[in-house]
């Protein structure tokens, strides 16, 4: 069984191709600028890499562009479409719709549409790919995994907020988090590698890349995360602001006279790490600025690192101790320094790392010393390989 997933932004189109029989990824890509005149798609097929420089002018001709170079004469690794058994898409918000992966349907995009404007970037750009992938495979089947679907086991003193029951009970105002889909592969590979069951592991995962959040896991549930109604909570990321005093928001908008979408736009893009360096919103440059003496760039850092520790001790109090601690995603699974940065903020909780280990990128590998109370772990995540898989067991 061949498994294609789609992962659909609003001006992109990530993919792979998986043969579930080993498990092996046949092919994969991104179709950037979807949209735009300069838009193109870089394909994969094993160490060999592809550009095709195609105009796009939305996701139905990118997904046909796509199954295009899958069945390449040249390049190709199938010899027609009927060879792809069904399609698993990424979706990130599900709402309290779903607690699991489903089948899709028509009540199924017609929930994913309500959730829109819970995640107005990636849930409308998702609904493009499905019907994308209708026009161009008809009646192929096709499954929807949600960021949101991990998230559903939290306890509602932990997902609620403290503001009047009714704006919960009337629009569903609550904390829905994200990466889910991450947070299931890591934690079950924390689990794998430790040959322990997911009951008796108390795991933090950090998935810290462009956006960022963190999840408490125990027992195999979602205790906690930091993420909320939206992507923009939690901690600071690279343009996301994450947590802040309210007061902060309706200060600035009096103060400059912001409109409420000029002020999303700003918390969403132009904060975080971006916000205060001023330098980038690419945690490598911002390294590259601080080691050269930038002083903005060195206090951001400082900032990032002292939120992602406050969450961890938060989740340690909140599961009564942590035994994993697991690093993910592009940040967490590269940048020697933060982690480093992070572990030491945590000693006071018997955290030891081993600088040797820790020099080390996107490989999964234990980094705490022997004598550490907590294990620190890099696990790069899989969300395709997830989506693959609950695909196949759906179909």
């Amino acid at each position: 069984m061949k498994i294609l997933v789609i992962n659909c932004g609003s001006s992109s189109l990530k993919y792979q191709l998986i043969d579930m029989k080993d498990e092996e990824v046949l092919a994969k890509g991104n179709f950037e600028k979807i949209g735009l005149e300069d838009s193109f798609l870089t394909h994969k097929v094993k160490e060999k890499k592809y550009t095709i420089n195609k105009k796009a002018d939305n996701h139905e001709i990118a997904i046909k562009t796509v199954l295009q170079q899958l069945t390449n004469k040249e390049y190709g690794v199938i010899n027609n479409l009927d060879e792809i058994s069904a399609v698993g898409h990424r979706i990130v918000q599900g709402g309290e719709f779903f607690d699991k992966s489903v089948l899709i349907n028509d009540d199924v995009i017609k929930k994913i549409k309500l959730c829109i404007e819970l995640a107005p970037l990636h849930n409308g750009a998702a609904i493009k790919g499905i019907e994308a992938c209708k026009v161009a495979m008809p009646g192929k089947p096709m499954v929807a995994t949600f960021d949101t679907a991990f998230h559903q086991t939290m306890p509602k003193e932990n997902y609620l907020y403290p503001i009047p029951l009714r704006f919960y009970s009337e629009y569903k105002i609550r904390k829905y988090g994200a990466h889910g889909t991450s947070y299931r592969y890591v934690s079950q590979r924390i689990n794998e590698i430790m040959d322990k069951q997911g009951k008796e592991r108390k795991i933090v995962v950090c998935h810290l890349g462009q956006g960022a959040s963190l999840a408490a896991i125990q027992d195999g549930k979602v205790v906690d995360t930091s993420m909320g109604l939206t992507p923009m909570g939690g901690i600071m990321m690279c343009q996301r602001v994450g947590d802040i005093d309210p007061s902060v928001i309706t200060y600035m908008m009096e103060k400059e006279n912001i409109l409420p979408r000029d002020m999303v736009e700003l918390l969403n893009k132009q904060s975080g790490l971006l916000g205060v360096t001023g330098v980038s919103s690419d945690f490598r440059e911002i390294e590259k600025a601080a080691s050269g003496g930038d002083e903005k760039a060195i206090l951001a850092i400082k900032m990032y690192v002292e939120k992602v520790a406050e969450f961890i001790a938060k989740y340690m109090v909140i599961m009564q101790g942590i035994d994993v601690i697991a690093f993910t995603a592009g940040i967490g699974e590269n940048q020697i320094g933060v982690r480093e940065k992070i572990c030491e903020k945590l000693k006071v909780f018997g955290v030891q790392i081993d600088k040797v280990a820790n020099n080390c990128r996107g490989e999964e590998t234990k980094i705490s010393s022997e004598n550490s109370q907590i294990e620190v772990w890099v696990v790069p995540t899989n969300e395709e390989l997830v989506i693959a898989r609950d695909t196949k067991k759906l179909v």
